[in-house]
Order: structure tokens, then C-alpha cells, then sequence
């Protein structure tokens, strides 16, 4: 009788890890930051049809790396959750917080429970009515969440973008020097040589602070343009 082949848990737990680290990294970056007017988010993203960045719910916002078909799943799967929530309860009861406490405990179960996780890491934002109200979670592959201030990066170049966010974010930027300094460290992290992004390889969007329920707001190449000028 042949002796089944015996693998510890702290192994697969590491190759799992591993796996889902390296296909997150092939994907591009993308840079969440608090402004004076709300949250911005800024993305490579040459496609108009497949989004990197959506609407949750009325002043909540998703954006995503990873392999598309899964960040995309969890999407629909916050969307549903959010209307199901607002329409049994309250459309205050729908917050940014417990929508990423359920995006982490469904990575987690994806992350122990199958033979593949899911490649992906995201963001829930939520625009306050305030500035110190605003809340920024980033989640990993494997349920983790952390309770983010100012900025996020994720993705490929993530550790140098966040690196440089350090030094050049700070209280009280308006949009258009948020977007600036977002597209610069995009072109100057995205691969091994610096590039100059333009409107049409970029996907950007805002949660308004001054919209009055729906929040969330794509950014036209026109108006990014003149932001960018």
C-alpha cells in the first residue's frame, strides 16, 4: 500500500500565498487618495469596458488588481449585498465597514477553504461628510484588512508608489494635484522605463463629498486633461 504524499499546512499556506502574490503583481497599479473634496481614485487602464474602479453604493467606491473575471465576482457580490442591506433596513446602515468585513471573510473562506485563491487585492472607500470621516480599507488575497490613512497603492509597483506617496501626499491637496502626482508615480513605477500617461490610458474617478447621495463620479478624458494641464 503506497503512503499517501503528506504536505504541511504551512506549506500550502505559503505556496497559496505565493501564487496569489505573483498574479496580483502583473497587474497594474492602482492609487486611492484622500482629497480636500472627497476620495480619488487613479488607474492604468486602456479598456472603457472593464472597469477597475465602481460604484458600491451611494458614497462607497471598489477598486481592484488582480485577475479581472474575480475582482469583478466580488463586485456584483458587494452591490447585491449593499441594495439587499438598504432596501431590508436602511440606506444608512449600508457602510463601507461592514462590506469589507464581509469582502474579508469571503477571501478567507476562498483563501483556507479551495485549491486556488483568488488573485486579487482591493479597496472599499467611503466619502464622509467630513474629511475625518472618510474610511479607506485595503484587503488582500487572503481576507487580510487594513484600516488605511490618505492613500493606498496596490498592485504590480505597489511598495515604490506607496514609498513615494510618503513624501508627496499631505492634508488639504485638491483633486487636481492628487490626480498629478498619481499619474506621475504611475508612469514612473508601471514598468522599467519612466512614461508619461495620457487621459486615454487612464481610469479615473471620484467619490464627491459635495454630491448630495451618489457619490461616485467617472472622470472624462476632458476633464482629466484639464486637471492634468
Amino acid at each position: 500500500m503506497s503512503v499517501p504524499f503528506y504536505v504541511s499546512p504551512e506549506q500550502i499556506m505559503r505556496d497559496k500565498a505565493d501564487f496569489a502574490r505573483k498574479g496580483i503583481a502583473r497587474g497594474r497599479s492602482v492609487i486611492v487618495m484622500q482629497y480636500d473634496g472627497g476620495i480619488v481614485f487613479v488607474a492604468e487602464n486602456p479598456s472603457r469596458a472593464l472597469h477597475k474602479i465602481s460604484e458600491l453604493y451611494d458614497r462607497i467606491g471598489f477598486a481592484a488588481v488582480g485577475k479581472y473575471n474575480e475582482f469583478e465576482s466580488l463586485r456584483v457580490a458587494g452591490v447585491r449585498l449593499a441594495d439587499m442591506r438598504g432596501y431590508s433596513y436602511d440606506r444608512s446602515d449600508v457602510t463601507g465597514r461592514s462590506l469589507a468585513n464581509a469582502y474579508a471573510q469571503t477571501l478567507g473562506t476562498i483563501f483556507t477553504e479551495t485549491a486556488k485563491p483568488f488573485e486579487v487585492e482591493i479597496v472599499v472607500a467611503e466619502v464622509g461628510t467630513e474629511p475625518g470621516e472618510d474610511e479607506l480599507y485595503r484587503l488582500m488575497f487572503d481576507g487580510s484588512v487594513a484600516d488605511e490613512r490618505g492613500y493606498v497603492a496596490m498592485g504590480g509597483s505597489a511598495e515604490p508608489i506607496t514609498s513615494s506617496l510618503a513624501d508627496a501626499w499631505h492634508d488639504g491637496m485638491d483633486l487636481g494635484e492628487c490626480i498629478r502626482v498619481a499619474v506621475r508615480l504611475l508612469g514612473e513605477h508601471g514598468e522599467e522605463h519612466a512614461r508619461t500617461l495620457v487621459p486615454a490610458q487612464l481610469e479615473v474617478a471620484v467619490l464627491d463629498r459635495s454630491r448630495p447621495r451618489r457619490t461616485f463620479q467617472r472622470l472624462s478624458n476632458g476633464r482629466l486633461a484639464e486637471l492634468l494641464g
